[in-house]
C-alpha cells in the first residue's frame, strides 16, 4: 500500500476520465472487455438465482476512490432485483441507540441475491472513526466484533468479498477537482466530503487499523490500485467472477411468439400529448 501516486497518460472513460496508469487502456479495449465480463455477469446471475446462492459485496475506500462507478459497471447489465446495492443513508435516532450492527444484519443477502454494499459497517472504523461521530472505545469495540461477526455471515453460507479501491492523495484531488468543475458530478460532492479531504492521514491511520484487525482468514480484504479507473472495474469484476465458483446453467431456446392478428382492432384517434422531438 502506498501513499505515492503514478503517473500516465488520460483518455476518454466509460463514463468518467481515465488516469493514474503506467499503459493506457483504449476505450474500444476497455468497453471489449467489459462487455465479455458482463455475460459471464449474466451467468453468474443466473446461477445464483439457480442455486440459491447468498452473495454480499462491500466495497470500501477514500472519497474518490471509484467505489461508484465500479458499482455501476458491475450491476448495469444485470437484475437489480437479483444485484440489489445498499448505500444507507445517516443513521436515525432509533438507528443510533440499536446495537451498531444492527441497521446492517437486514440487508445481507437471502437464496438467489447479491447485494453489494456501497459503504458498509465499515463506517465506524472509518468516516465516523476520522470525523468524531463515534468514541475511541466505540471503535475499538468494532475492531474486535466485525471479524467474529463476518464469521458468523460467512459460516451461514454466504459468499463475502470485501474490496478496498487504495487512491493516491493526487488522484484523489484530481478527481474531486472535477466534482466541483463538472456540473454533472456536483452532487457526489459533499459537506462531508470537503471536511474529510483534510485529513488524509488521519484516514491512513484509521485504514491501518481497520485492516490490522479485520484483514481476517474467513474473510479478508481484497486491495485493488484505482488510479486508473478503467483497470480497476476490469480487475475487480475479473476478480470476483474467480473467487465465486458459478457454472453456466443450461438454458432452453428462446423463440419470439407469433404476434396476434389485429382483428377488430383499430387505432383510436386519440389527441396525444406528444414529447418533442428535440434531438
Amino acid at each position: 500500500m502506498t501513499d505515492k501516486s503514478e503517473k500516465g497518460g488520460k483518455g476518454k472513460d466509460h463514463g468518467d476520465e481515465d488516469t493514474g496508469a503506467e499503459r493506457s487502456l483504449g476505450e474500444k479495449d476497455y468497453l471489449k472487455a467489459l462487455a465479455q465480463l458482463h455475460v459471464e455477469l449474466v451467468k453468474l446471475q443466473t446461477w445464483v438465482q439457480h442455486t440459491g446462492a447468498r452473495v454480499c459485496i462491500v466495497f470500501e475506500g477514500r472519497d474518490g476512490a471509484g467505489k461508484g462507478g465500479t458499482i455501476k459497471a458491475l450491476t448495469e447489465r444485470v437484475s437489480p432485483r437479483v444485484f440489489r446495492v445498499v448505500a444507507l443513508a445517516a443513521p436515525t435516532e432509533r438507528e443510533k441507540s440499536q446495537m451498531y450492527m444492527q441497521r446492517y444484519i437486514p440487508h445481507l443477502p437471502a437464496a438467489g441475491e447479491v447485494v453489494i454494499f456501497d459503504r458498509s459497517w465499515y463506517n465506524r472504523a472509518g468516516v465516523e472513526r476520522v470525523m468524531g461521530f463515534c468514541t475511541d472505545d466505540q471503535v475499538r469495540d468494532f475492531l474486535r466484533m466485525a471479524p467474529l461477526v463476518e464469521r458468523v455471515i460467512v459460516s451461514s453460507g454466504v459468499i463475502l468479498l470485501k474490496y478496498w479501491l487504495e487512491v493516491s492523495p493526487e488522484e484523489q484531488t484530481r478527481r474531486l477537482q472535477s466534482r466541483i468543475s463538472d456540473g454533472r458530478k456536483h452532487w457526489k460532492l459533499t459537506e462531508m466530503d470537503l471536511k474529510s479531504y483534510s485529513r488524509w492521514f488521519d484516514y491512513s491511520r484509521a485504514r491501518d487499523d481497520l485492516f490490522r484487525f479485520t484483514d481476517t482468514e474467513h474473510a479478508p480484504w481484497l486491495v485493488v490500485d484505482s488510479n486508473n479507473k478503467r483497470r480497476a472495474r476490469l480487475n475487480i469484476l475479473s476478480d470476483l467472477l474467480g473467487r465465486i465458483p458459478y457454472t453456466e446453467i443450461p438454458h432452453k431456446k428462446i423463440v419470439l411468439p407469433k404476434r396476434q392478428k389485429a382483428g377488430d382492432y383499430v387505432e383510436p384517434e386519440h389527441p396525444y400529448k406528444r414529447v418533442a422531438e428535440r434531438y
